[in-house]
């Protein structure tokens, strides 16, 4: 039995683990939920679940929740408790899908206490980098990605990396993938979050529509198999049927497939080595009509190109494109800017931030707060 601590347990990839993990009760145990603010769905989840901890972010929500809270559940409130129970001794496996840079921390206190972390909170690999794999490394944990594409890809490499060219990413486009470039201007959120296939977030399903999503994941890979930007591709799949190719030197390729569902990464990153039973209906290729694979505008999608040439330039710059978008997708969801004005913000704060070395966890925050200065800076006069 396998204790498991769910960081953001409110959101969908929370709910999702949850779901995959009532699968196998005798398997894991619901030790720890957290969630930021949505004390009245962590009310639901204490009921149904009876974890040990429950960790509110807010310290309001936090009140809230005590006065309901079954008995027997420990209400914790602020960014300690959170990395408390990412490190503490009786959490097994910790499941990492706080969404953006607030994530950070309790991932880290995660990998430096030899936890086993489903990474699905990619903004901790894209600002901490190798600063994140090296303490896991040294603390003996274990990264297992929960991104679709990130998985399949360290699926595909069980056998090793012997003999690997390169890797593809796998990118559904998002909603505006046929959607003439001129219009582009006047989408609303709710046009942007209306992704055609995957059932997520307001911040990653603008992310998705932008590109941006897989240009962190893009960033995410060279960390996390450490490969070069240059072995790094995407490629646009809009039936997000194959969710990545593996290339080697021999004219091989592999691939994962699956029905678009993130109970399938998750209970991979659960069950590792082995596998086990996620809920996710089998595939059948007989009802796939066709599968299509296109190569990406980078006109069309300027984050995507932002995301690599900020990861060519390294060192402090994925971590301000990561603090720049995070801004840019806030601002556009509370409608202060436009669709396109979110790559045009973040274009900015590229060109503004200094590149500077980040060899502390303190270093990674401090850049990270500075490049939101920054961005916030561009936003403010256009609102005028």
């Amino acid at each position: 039995m396998k204790n498991v601590a769910i960081l953001g347990a409110t959101g969908s990839i929370g709910l999702n683990t949850l779901a995959v993990m009532s699968l196998h009760p005798k398997k894991y145990n619901v030790f720890a939920l957290t969630a930021n603010k949505n004390w009245e769905e962590m009310e639901k989840l204490c009921i149904k679940h009876m974890p040990k901890f429950a960790v509110m972010a807010n310290e309001e929500a936090a009140e809230s929740l005590r006065k309901v809270a079954p008995e027997g559940v420990i209400v914790l409130q602020g960014e300690d408790a959170l990395n408390d129970i990412a490190s503490h001794k009786n959490t097994d496996f910790v499941m990492a899908a706080i969404v953006g840079s607030a994530g950070l921390s309790s991932t880290f206190a995660a990998a430096s206490s030899g936890k086993r972390v489903m990474l699905a909170n990619k903004e901790s690999l894209v600002l901490g980098g190798n600063l994140l794999v090296d303490a896991a490394k040294e603390a003996g944990a274990q990264l297992i990605p929960v991104d679709s594409e990130h998985s399949a890809i360290f699926q595909c490499l069980q056998g090793g990396k012997e003999g690997l060219n390169k890797i593809q990413l796998t990118a559904s486009g998002g909603p505006f993938l046929k959607i003439p470039a001129a219009g582009l201007n006047k989408a609303t959120p709710k046009q942007a979050c209306a992704h055609p296939k995957w059932k997520m977030g307001q911040k990653i399903s603008i992310d998705s529509a932008t590109m941006m999503n897989k240009g962190l994941e893009v960033i995410e890979a060279h960390f996390l198999f450490q490969l070069s930007p240059s072995k790094i591709e995407v490629v646009m799949h809009p039936q997000s049927i194959i969710h990545s190719f593996v290339y080697f030197n021999d004219g091989s390729v592999l691939s994962q497939l699956g029905l678009p569902d993130m109970r399938s990464a998750i209970s991979y990153a659960l069950s590792y080595p082995s596998r086990q039973t996620s809920g996710v209906e089998e595939l059948d290729l007989t009802k796939q009509t066709s599968l299509e694979f296109l190569s990406p505008d980078m006109d069309r999608f300027k984050c995507l190109g932002l995301a690599y040439a900020a990861l060519e330039q390294g060192q402090s710059m994925p971590g301000t494109l990561n603090a720049a978008n995070e801004v840019a997708v806030d601002a556009f969801l509370n409608k202060k800017i436009g669709f396109l004005d979110i790559s045009k913000t973040i274009e900015k704060t590229l060109a503004i931030a200094p590149i500077s070395r980040l060899d502390t966890l303190a270093s990674v925050v401090e850049n990270d707060y500075l490049s939101r200065q920054i961005a916030q800076s561009i936003i403010e006069p256009s609102l005028s």
